[in-house]
């Protein structure tokens, strides 16, 4: 697929592309996809310290997040498999990401009435169901955004959903803090319940994006097309299941590998770095704060409404840098931009007493750098996926981008008990060293440029 943004626009014509209607659809969507993460993650961890529950335990609390780094083991159903009754009324995205919908918001109302010093296994388990929903739903919003425009606007539609996603964040974030600090946690998750009603609206009123028929898809594989001049004699209904399994589940990965070569373990291991170091420190952030003593208010002011603001901001300034620059000779200076944040979070925990400048400072940062970052690298994932496996693809880079991360800040809290914050976060920012290299090698590469020009001259069909 040709490179994200690679004819450059003026600036004028990049922030006009932002009131067309599939990135303003986007912009629903990202809410959507954004809501769940913190009423799973940051604001449930300061729901679970508040409650008493200590920072080894809310360490673990954060593998919930393996759920979203093993949606690929499902994202072929999802590619798939037609859902009775609601695919022939929505079509295939829109009745899966209907139900996934669904699923998230019967999960926040069982969670707003779930007590964590009482309940926390329980607490727990409805968590991973309302993470495995919120994992299909982003299979589907990520297809339904590569499948909704052309190549040459993924990296706007990148930016708009980054958009849309941290305003959630900030409902989710310091508006649900707000909630429970003005009334109770109950009402706050209730509250959130009924906010994905906006996800759930934009899917009813929103066509299904253009789609070729998959059976024609499969068939046009070459391992398939192999299997079955070899399959004459097979039953009729196994044979149409093994195809449907070389089409599904194999295809889609061939492919890739089919594409890039030797380069696409480069490709993989990038993806797997390139977010490592944020992902590792997040669960963290919140206890932080509360243990260096800032108020719920100071929390929920600059982390949650300025916080965001400046994710906001970071997302529009990757996706016109983007759209002027390319994405790829950005990827590497995003990294950096991480790395220096967590450096800031490790000054921050050194420091005595509550200093609010030095709060605001690392957090804008940290956001500003995220939102960059985020903009930059959805772009990049898209490129590399095949209009063919839109969903398997996305879901396959999406995972390794968050395995890895995830798995280490299972036991963040642990080594924060061990060796303390401060040490803590300078590990965590030199976790982003892989990233930044591997990010260089891709601006330089000539063979992978070589790669990407051959794939816009065959149209990655």
């Amino acid at each position: 697929m040709p490179e994200v943004q690679a004819q450059k626009r003026s600036w004028r014509t990049m922030l006009m592309l932002y009131k067309r209607p599939e990135l303003v659809t986007m912009l629903f969507l990202g809410f959507s996809s954004g809501l769940p993460f913190l009423l799973l993650f940051s604001t449930l961890f300061a729901r679970l310290r508040m409650s008493g529950i200590d920072v080894a335990t809310i360490g673990y609390f954060s593998w919930i997040g393996l759920l979203y780094s093993i949606k690929v083991f499902w994202a072929p159903l999802v590619d798939s498999l037609k859902l009775p009754f609601l695919s022939r009324w929505l079509g295939h995205r829109r009745s899966w990401l209907l139900l996934a919908q669904a699923g998230i918001l019967c999960g926040f109302i069982a969670m707003a009435n779930l007590n964590p010093q009482s309940h926390l296994s329980a607490l727990a388990m409805v968590a991973v169901g309302v993470a495995f929903a919120a994992a299909t739903q982003d299979i589907c919003i990520d297809a339904f955004r590569i499948e909704s425009a052309e190549v040459d606007l993924q990296a706007a539609m990148a930016s708009i959903y980054v958009i849309g996603y941290r305003a959630a964040l900030l409902v989710a974030g310091a508006g649900a803090l707000a909630l429970a600090g003005a009334f109770s946690w109950q009402v706050t998750y209730l509250v959130m319940a009924a906010l994905v009603l906006v996800g759930m609206v934009t899917v009813l009123v929103r066509p299904e994006p253009p789609r070729n028929p998959r059976s024609a898809e499969i068939l046009k594989e070459p391992r398939v097309r192999a299997f079955l001049r070899h399959a004459d004699r097979w039953p009729s209904a196994l044979k149409k299941t093994a195809v449907w399994a070389l089409g599904t589940v194999v295809c889609p990965f061939t492919d890739f590998f089919q594409r890039y070569g030797w380069r696409a373990l480069v490709l993989l291991i990038f993806i797997g770095v390139y977010r490592i170091s944020d992902l590792s420190m997040a669960a963290m952030a919140n206890p932080l704060y509360i243990d260096l003593h800032f108020t719920m208010d100071q929390i929920g002011a600059v982390s949650g409404v300025f916080g965001i603001f400046m994710t906001l901001l970071g997302g529009v300034i990757g996706g016109s840098l983007a759209g002027r620059f390319g994405v790829r000779p950005l990827l590497w200076v995003a990294a950096v931009m991480i790395a220096l944040a967590n450096l800031l979070y490790a000054l921050l925990a050194t420091l005595a007493t509550p200093n609010l400048a030095m709060l605001t400072l690392t957090i804008t940062a940290d956001n500003l750098a995220g939102g960059i970052a985020s903009a930059l690298f959805i772009a990049f994932l898209s490129s590399l996926t095949s209009r063919a496996y839109t969903a398997t693809q996305y879901a396959l880079f999406s995972s390794i981008m968050t395995l890895p991360g995830k798995l280490i800040g299972g036991f963040s809290g642990s080594i924060v008990t061990t060796i303390g914050y401060p040490k803590f976060f300078i590990v965590v920012a030199f976790l982003s060293l892989p990233a930044i290299l591997l990010g260089l090698w891709i601006v330089k590469d000539r063979g992978f440029h070589h790669n990407i020009e051959d794939i816009q001259k065959t149209g990655n069909s």
